[in-house]
């Protein structure tokens, strides 16, 4: 069964937010579930949203809110695992409205993932989305040191080697 896999814990950057004013327009807005709130680029060339999540993830359908007049075009999901070097998943082409839309994502077993926006409707290049949902399964967590390294990012102390449980 899938589900949403944005969880607390999954650690979020995007590329610009309008004029740097996060309270109103931050990144927080793209998953909190609320229908007046959103997450509202800066211009340029192309806007991105990352996520890092705390295991692999097995993705299958991501989930884009737009506002209308302020879409993409193009966009493009990339991810990867650890610290590999992110590669394309799949490109996706949005329609320029309201609508809640949704992208099949071909089989891919990450932690981490890209979404690009290319190509703006809106003139400056800024992108406005309501919602942002990525939609599949939590994987197997394989390497034990992955867990360490995102504990390590969150600030939370690293236990000695003897107390781990290795599988």
């Amino acid at each position: 069964m899938t589900h949403s896999l944005v969880c607390p814990e999954t650690v979020s950057r995007v590329s610009s937010v309008l004029n740097r004013n996060t309270r109103q327009f931050g990144k927080k807005h793209l998953f909190d579930q609320d229908e007046e709130t959103c997450w509202n680029s800066d211009q340029g060339p192309s806007q991105w949203v990352t996520l890092e999540f705390p295991q692999l993830i097995r993705v299958s359908q991501l989930q884009i809110q737009f506002q209308g007049g302020f879409s993409s075009r193009r966009g493009c999901l990339e991810g990867s695992q650890s610290s590999q070097a992110l590669r394309k998943i799949v490109d996706f082409y949005p329609e320029d409205n309201n609508s809640l839309q949704t992208f099949p994502i071909p089989a891919a077993e990450v932690d981490r993932l890209k979404v690009t926006f290319e190509d703006a409707t809106d003139f400056f290049g800024r992108v406005v989305i309501y919602h942002l949902r990525v939609l599949g399964e939590k994987g197997t967590n394989k390497d034990p040191y992955r867990d360490l390294h995102y504990r390590a990012k969150l600030g939370e102390p690293r236990p000695h080697p003897r107390n781990l449980n290795f599988p």
